[in-house]
Order: structure tokens, then C-alpha cells, then sequence
């Protein structure tokens, strides 16, 4: 187990993944395609992993943070300022399952992060002090996005047509398409699986409507 980084420093579980979560934004991957470009189970950093079933912290292994160092082309020492600072060319947001979206309390009537169920995690740098994650689940997105992919969600960003967006109804379905045509009364949107027929949704029952502006495969 890795509890120091510097001689008589005692690091807090949360400071340690944390600096795994960077270190893979850094690399341009989610944690699971870190542990898996590392040789290791894609899901050895899942957030699954980092606490057991009974609520006991899991903290990595030195061997596991060792090949993920080796994986990202990265030393101890600039592990070690992850921890201590951040990532110099990215910064903390908030994170959700993508599964959770929907649900009631999630976010608020602006398409904010709210309520419970959130973490965070170090992602490249937006201009948009909003900007928000979700971690895909499932194959539901594929082949676009699958399981473990993680997008960032920018609600301040112009929205142009080709645009892939994060969508939420006032009936709390969140999905992820291509938007075709926005006018004033309607959304015309195209699935992620180019088979499916283009979904068109009255402006009147849409929530919110975000960009999606990078993803970590």
C-alpha cells in the first residue's frame, strides 16, 4: 500500500486516487484505460475499487502505481505534484455515473451539479467554471462511447449543429446525441448509432442541453 509520498507525510486515501484520476487525464485516458494501457484489469481504478462492499477504504497497490507511471510515461516526482498541487494543465470538476443522471436531484433547474452522488476528477482545463463529467456505463453509446469513456459537459459552451450534446427531458431521461437542428420550438437530434431514425423533441420538454467538449478514451 501507498500511504507516503515524501518522508514523514502521511497521505489520505482520497489524496492518492485523486493522483491517479490526473495522472490518467494527463495520459488522455479514463482510469480504466490507464490500468489497461498499465497491463492491468481495466477495472483495478475503478471507482467501484476504491471502497469494499463493507465500506473499507482500498488503497492501490505500489506495484499497480508503479506500471500506470510506466503507462503514462510518467515519474514518482511528478506523481508526487499531482498529489501535492494538481495538474498543471487540468482541474478538478464534478463527476457522475452516467447511469445517475437521471436522477431526480441530480442536477439542478440550470443542468448544475447537485444533491448526492457526485466525486470529482482532474480533467483538461475548460473555460467554463460549470463544466461537469460523466462516466459512460455500458454499451448503450457504443461504438462512440463504452463502458468507462468519460465525457466533459460544458454548459456554457455555444452549441453548433454536429455538436454532440448531453440532452436531459423534464421527465429526467438523459441521453447523448448529435445535434441536427435546434430552432425554437424543437431539437432535432441523431442517435449515436447512425441505423437509428433522427428523434425530434419539443422544446417544451427539454431540461437542458450541454456540449459535450472532451472525451478520455
Amino acid at each position: 500500500m501507498v500511504r507516503q509520498a515524501k518522508a514523514q507525510r502521511i497521505l489520505t486515501h482520497d489524496q492518492i486516487w485523486v493522483a491517479l484520476d490526473r495522472l490518467a487525464a494527463r495520459a488522455g485516458l479514463s482510469p480504466s484505460g490507464l490500468a489497461k494501457r498499465a497491463g492491468l484489469d481495466p477495472t483495478t481504478f475503478n471507482r467501484s475499487k476504491r471502497v469494499t462492499s463493507d465500506g473499507r477504504e482500498r488503497w492501490p497497490s505500489t506495484e499497480s502505481i508503479a506500471k500506470a507511471l510506466v503507462a503514462a510515461d510518467a515519474s514518482f516526482d511528478s506523481f508526487a505534484r499531482l498529489i501535492d498541487d494538481g495538474a498543471s494543465d487540468g482541474r478538478s470538476v464534478p463527476l457522475l455515473g452516467f447511469a445517475l443522471a437521471g436522477a431526480s436531484g441530480a442536477f439542478d433547474e440550470s443542468g448544475l451539479p447537485s444533491g448526492k452522488g457526485w466525486t470529482e476528477i482532474a480533467l483538461p482545463s475548460t473555460e467554463d467554471s460549470h463544466a461537469f463529467a460523466l462516466e459512460i456505463s455500458g454499451d448503450a453509446f457504443a461504438p462512440v462511447y463504452r463502458g468507462g469513456d468519460i465525457v466533459l459537459v460544458s454548459p456554457g459552451a455555444p452549441i453548433r449543429k454536429g455538436d454532440r450534446v448531453v440532452v436531459r427531458s423534464k421527465a429526467g431521461e438523459v441521453t447523448i446525441a448529435t445535434l441536427r437542428r435546434r430552432t425554437a420550438k424543437a431539437l432535432e437530434l441523431q442517435s449515436l448509432d447512425a441505423s437509428q431514425a433522427v428523434r425530434t423533441m419539443a422544446a417544451g420538454e427539454v431540461a437542458w442541453i450541454a456540449r459535450i467538449v472532451w472525451t478520455s478514451q
